[in-house]
C-alpha cells in the first residue's frame, strides 16, 4: 500500500542498510509509513505501520521501485548515489545511512566522485570501500532524519 501524496513516508534501500533500527524507532515516534525495501526476505518488526517489500532479484529491482514511488514528501534511505540522484529528480529527501543528506547542490559531485572512484579501482589505482560504520554515523543519521520530517511537517506534509 503507497500513501497519500500528503503524507510523509520512510523508503527504505534495505539491502546494506544500518540504520533500520533507528528508522523504525523515529517512524514511530512520528507515526509515519516505512517501506523496506530488499531483493530477498528480510525480518522487520511486526508492525502495521512497517510494510517489507521483496522485489525480484532482477538488476536495480529495488531501486527502480522505490524510485517510482518517490516524490515530495517522502524520505528515502540509501547510499546508492545514483538512486538517491532519481529520487531527488522526484522531489523526495534523501539520507544517506552515515546522515549526509543528498541535496541538489551536491548530488553531481557525488556522481562524479563515484564513477571516478568506480574507474580507479577498475584499473587497480584504488581498492577497498568506505570508511567503517561509527556511532558517530549513527547519532549524525538520527539527526538528520529528525530534521527532514520536522522540514516535511512545516511544509505542510502529515504523519
Amino acid at each position: 500500500m503507497d500513501e497519500s501524496p500528503n503524507t510523509i513516508a520512510i523508503y527504505v534501500d534495505a539491502d546494506a542498510c544500518p540504520v533500520k533500527p533507528e528508522i523504525y524507532r523515529v517512524a514511530e515516534r512520528h507515526r509515519l509509513k516505512v517501506f523496506v525495501v530488499a531483493n530477498s526476505f528480510m525480518m522487520v518488526p511486526r508492525e502495521p505501520w512497517i510494510e517489507r517489500v521483496i522485489v525480484s532479484d532482477g538488476f536495480d529491482a529495488a531501486d527502480d521501485w522505490i524510485a517510482e514511488r518517490a516524490r515530495r514528501g517522502a524520505i528515502v534511505i540509501t547510499a546508492d548515489i545514483p538512486l538517491a540522484d532519481r529520487c531527488l529528480k522526484a522531489g523526495a529527501e534523501v539520507i544517506g545511512p552515515t546522515g549526509k543528506p543528498f541535496t541538489e547542490a551536491s548530488i553531481g559531485m557525488a556522481l562524479a566522485t563515484r564513477d571516478m572512484m568506480e574507474d580507479l579501482r577498475a584499473m587497480g589505482a584504488a581498492s577497498g570501500g568506505p570508511k567503517p560504520f561509527s556511532p558517530r554515523d549513527r547519532s549524525a543519521f538520527l539527526q538528520a532524519l529528525d530534521l527532514a520530517i520536522q522540514r516535511l511537517k512545516r511544509a505542510g506534509f502529515a504523519a
